[in-house]
């Protein structure tokens, strides 16, 4: 399994975030034209100054396995693993 977060701040930016919250897994930009946000439905178009928050799960072929397009911050975390338990194990 591998988690990516996606975010429309520049690479630097991002990398600062990143350490500063002491992500461990991989923080993306999306700022060129928000193609990825757009794909995903996190944003409406290329000039969409910031994503909206939702989370898809992909598997290695990259075909959507699972799609949530609100997320509330205090559940989503627990959500997710438990979904992702239930579709790759533990």
């Amino acid at each position: 399994m591998r988690i990516v977060g996606v975010s429309f701040d520049e690479i630097e930016k991002n990398a600062e975030w990143a350490a500063d919250e002491g992500f461990t897994f991989e923080l993306w930009t999306d700022s060129e034209d928000n193609t990825l946000a757009q794909y995903f439905g996190a944003a409406d178009g290329p000039n969409q100054t910031w994503a909206n928050r939702k989370t898809v799960l992909l598997d290695d072929e990259g075909s959507l396995l699972l799609d949530y397009p609100s997320v509330d911050v205090g559940t989503h975390p627990g959500q997710v693993l438990s979904d992702c338990q239930a579709l790759f194990g533990s």
